[in-house]
């Protein structure tokens, strides 16, 4: 599991697929998102200003990315 460090309260879903390298783009992190293939706490979300905080898990893809705070 990838580690992603925020200086913030939160990051978007969209902000964070992209900073964690697993999508190029955030027109693809649009896509990805709304086509119900990104989980947020093993659950589909297709907000990609969904809010996710310290502690949250993302996957996509098989790749699991979790997000710490300072």
């Amino acid at each position: 599991m990838k580690a992603v460090e925020i200086s913030d309260e939160f990051i978007k879903l969209g902000q964070l697929l992209k900073l964690a390298g697993l999508v190029s783009s955030g027109v693809e992190a649009k896509i990805v998102i709304q086509n119900g293939e990104v989980t947020v706490n093993g659950e589909v979300d297709t907000r990609r200003g969904k809010k996710i905080y310290p502690q949250d898990v993302v996957e996509y893809k098989g790749q699991q990315v979790t997000v710490i705070g300072e």
